[in-house]
């Protein structure tokens, strides 16, 4: 039996939320641990909460990668932005 679909929208209640927001980090970040893993390659990930708490994760030094990153001047792939307006 598979999941049900859930529309996504702003959970309301609060503490729903932030139980979504613990476990969905958790998922995250788990799951670009098993892409660096899996595929060797180097992953940065940043989060700020409602309340601009820092969470991260990187596969190798934070610093390196952001480093890598703003310095990196070939053209690449960048990410679809899934936010409706």
């Amino acid at each position: 039996m598979g999941r049900k679909k859930i529309q996504i929208t702003r959970i309301m209640d609060e503490r729903n939320r932030q139980v979504t927001f613990t476990k969905r980090k958790f998922g995250l970040m788990k799951k670009a641990y098993e892409l660096s893993v899996l595929c060797d390659c180097e992953i940065a990930l940043i989060i700020f909460n409602s309340t601009n708490k820092l969470f991260q994760y990187a596969s190798t030094d934070m610093d390196k990668v952001l480093l890598k990153y703003t310095e990196y001047n070939e053209p690449h792939e960048r990410s679809l932005c899934f936010r409706e307006t």
